[in-house]
């Protein structure tokens, strides 16, 4: 119900910036272009091997979500009665972020276009997900040969999901997304009502 009711006054500005949003088969990533902006905003994730400047890198991914949880869960399938009970009751913060070269057509990428103010804003939202302070690298595998997991600012449970924190940086940046979007289908009806072109 959340996802139908918008919150935000979108400016009808140009949007000049294209940002995407893919779905796994939990949760949604964020991706921004890697472009003169985000690289110089992001260039401390370089000192930890993320290689953001990497000639075919072309999109930086970002993923937030509950360390046991997102830290240890690919799918449904590999779900533990701890990570499920730590994600309903609350659990520490992680950000995953990653690089990826031109998208496959096969990700359903839903796109959304910003204006330089919104980007800007979308930019400063998704570094003040990181904890405060210097990064905070985990010691933990990654999903992929190029991902990291950071600590992250707030705390996950069961009302602040992964997919709403997704609602959160849409809506920091500017734009009209549903007020509240916990589930996949929450962030796929809201972009489909409100950003879809």
């Amino acid at each position: 119900m959340g996802a139908i009711i918008p919150s935000g006054t979108q400016e009808p500005e140009i949007g000049r910036h294209q940002v995407a949003l893919i779905s796994g088969p939990i949760h949604y990533d964020i991706l921004i272009p890697l472009d003169t902006i985000s690289k110089t905003a992001f260039a401390n994730l370089s000192d930890h091997g993320v290689p953001v400047h990497h000639q075919h890198a072309k999109w930086l991914v970002f993923g937030w979500g509950a360390r046991d949880f997102y830290t240890q869960t690919g799918g449904y399938s590999d779900l533990s009665v701890r990570s499920i009970w730590r994600g309903l009751t609350g659990d520490a913060s992680v950000m995953r972020v990653d690089v990826l070269g031109p998208l496959s057509s096969n990700l359903n990428a839903q796109t959304i276009a910003l204006s330089d103010t919104q980007y800007a804003s979308l930019i400063n939202a998704l570094r003040n997900s990181f904890a405060p302070g210097p990064l905070q690298p985990l010691p933990i595998s990654g999903f992929t040969d190029t991902d990291m997991f950071f600590t992250a600012h707030g705390s996950f449970h069961i009302g602040r999901t992964c997919n709403v924190w997704v609602g959160e940086i849409m809506r920091a940046a500017g734009l009209r997304f549903g007020i509240w979007t916990p589930l996949p289908l929450s962030v796929r009806l809201s972009h489909r009502l409100y950003q879809a072109r």
